[in-house]
């Protein structure tokens, strides 16, 4: 083929042959979205576990209650943590509209007269 001719062939050292260019600015599905949160907070609960494991093995090992104390006082918060990872939504575009648009009251079409006072 001759350059210019409208084709291109992809070649193995071609990065768009392999990866493809994201064309949209579309968001996430919900179903994508609640998939990520649903694995950081597998995740985070799962770090739980070890962690009052290796506080048994820091006391059988040191019989040092302090040790193993302050590895379980680090898991506590958490479960409090993992929820507050796997409730929170991506962060909102700055073309994306409010939900909330602050506007100042309308002005009455018709404005009230003034008090007038007869002074006799």
């Amino acid at each position: 083929m001759a350059p210019g001719s409208g084709f291109h062939h992809a070649d193995e050292s071609d990065d768009a042959s392999r990866n493809p260019i994201l064309i949209t600015d579309a968001a996430q599905s919900f179903e994508e979205q609640q998939r990520v949160r649903i694995r950081k907070y597998t995740i985070l609960m799962a770090i739980r576990i070890p962690a009052l494991v290796l506080a048994a093995i820091a006391y059988g090992e040191w019989h040092n209650a302090l040790i193993s104390l302050a590895i379980i006082g680090a898991s506590i918060p958490l479960p409090w943590i993992a929820v507050l990872v796997a409730n929170d939504r991506p962060p909102r575009r700055p073309d994306e509209p409010r939900r909330y648009d602050h506007k100042p009251p309308p002005r009455p079409a018709i404005e009230s007269p003034g008090q007038h006072t007869i002074e006799g």
